[in-house]
């Protein structure tokens, strides 16, 4: 009798396929709600916006890889001053973030001072009072979410 017809092996499984690369969400806080004009310190408004637009979002991070907290200022005073404001700003939502159960060794700050304006904001106006007001957008904090399991909007 005939041999029996050889059966090929089946083939490999094809590999897994490679984790999708981390999510990134990035969530801008106004500083008109978090700080005061010239201020560091974090205003109650301010940490209720923390709350509801980046611990709320954390909550939803399987892995939390990294938070980048970046800190900005309105084109008012120096660039050296402004870079210690806006490090200081950074670092007043760090702690803020921190005390919200968010690991400290995840946090990475950095301030911009006032290098990077919000596009589209132009103050041409001479009152102090009111170009402090127009500037307002400038004066911000920006956080960056980085892990897996990032739910978008």
């Amino acid at each position: 009798p005939a041999p029996p017809p050889a059966v090929a092996p089946p083939p490999p499984p094809p590999p897994p396929p490679p984790p999708p690369p981390p999510a990134v969400q990035k969530i801008t806080l106004a500083s008109k709600a978090l700080f005061d004009f010239d201020k560091a310190v974090v205003k109650p408004e301010g940490k209720a916006a923390i709350d509801s637009e980046i611990i709320s979002k954390l909550s939803q991070v399987q892995k939390l890889e990294l938070v980048l907290v970046t800190g900005h200022t309105d084109r008012i005073g120096t660039q050296q001053y402004n870079q210690k404001l806006s490090e200081r700003r950074a670092d007043a939502v760090r702690d803020y973030l921190v005390s919200k159960g968010v690991p400290r060794d995840k946090i990475e700050t950095l301030g911009m001072g006032k290098t990077q304006p919000v596009p589209g904001v132009v103050c041409t106006m001479t009152n102090f009072k009111a170009l402090v007001a127009c500037l307002a957008p400038n004066r911000r904090v920006e956080v960056e979410v980085k892990g897996e399991g990032v739910v978008r909007r």
